[in-house]
């Protein structure tokens, strides 16, 4: 009796600013169990990771990451006043200069992005086009980073409406979607608890501090009531909420988050690919 065709992985990439080097390990250590991905679907730092690995070029990006001090991350956001703290040009110049922007359609892997439409606050997929638009659009965190205009549309970060891109990926024909949500232990940690582990009383936090921790609370309850109701068929949940959503320089740490998360999940893993994986 022939066997049934394996079933076409997605992956499912979440949104979390510096936290989102975590997906590079998740790529890492999928690789190294022999999991081989067909699709996929990124929000915001997902939509980044994401791209670059459907381009090919998740070496040479992960060798880059791992050399960031805050230094080199300081010198590559440009500060301005109005629409965001960030402009995100010199953001995406570097980009450019380093990695080539090719359109989506000629990815390796079948990619797209999601954003959220500023205007109307429908959600939008970005799965055709410049690769690097796709990625400044979806990364357009409020508050932090400016909106960007894209196709007429003004377009902020697609984490505001789909923090984890199940729903996309399975609209790219996923079969098996592999999600990781870099938010499931964001609000595990009280802020009495931060202030204890840090020897000092709770102050008010700076703006910056709000901001973030508003968006964390507000993804966190999208991302569970969106997969409530559209469950991965595996979620890989790595632990990184000690990094600030700007740490970008802690990528080797948040890398090895992402591995042992995959590590933790591989039961169902192997329990869901119904085959031996690579010890």
């Amino acid at each position: 009796m022939p066997h049934p065709p394996a079933p076409r992985i997605g992956l499912a990439l979440g949104g979390g600013s510096a936290r989102g080097w975590a997906h590079i390990g998740v790529i890492r250590e999928l690789e190294a169990l022999g999991v081989e991905v067909q699709l996929v679907a990124g929000t915001s730092i997902g939509a980044l990771v994401g791209a670059i690995h459907a381009g090919g070029a998740l070496g040479e990006f992960e060798d880059w990451v791992t050399t960031l001090t805050r230094r080199t991350v300081f010198s590559l956001l440009d500060f301005q006043l109005g629409g965001g703290v960030l402009k995100g040009a010199r953001l995406m110049d570097f980009f450019r200069s380093r990695f080539h922007d090719r359109d989506i359609e000629a990815l390796a892997l079948p990619f797209a992005a999601t954003a959220t439409n500023l205007r109307t606050g429908a959600e939008v997929w970005l799965r055709s086009g410049s690769m690097l638009d796709a990625v400044r659009a979806s990364i357009a965190l409020p508050g932090l980073f400016t909106p960007v205009l894209h196709q007429g549309r003004l377009l902020v970060d697609g984490g505001l409406v789909n923090p984890v891109p199940v729903s996309l990926a399975r609209a790219m024909e996923a079969d098996l979607v592999i999600a990781v949500d870099l938010a499931s232990d964001l609000l595990d940690r009280s802020a009495h608890q931060h202030a204890a582990a840090h020897g000092h009383a709770l102050r008010q936090p700076s703006m910056l501090d709000v901001i973030t921790a508003s968006i964390d609370i507000m993804q966190v309850r999208v991302s569970r009531s969106r997969m409530a109701g559209d469950p991965p068929e595996v979620l890989v949940r790595p632990r990184v909420a000690q990094i600030g959503i700007l740490e970008f320089h802690r990528a080797a740490e948040a890398i090895e988050a992402g591995r042992d998360a995959v590590r933790e999940a591989l039961p169902v893993l192997r329990a869901r690919l119904g085959k031996a994986l690579a010890d």
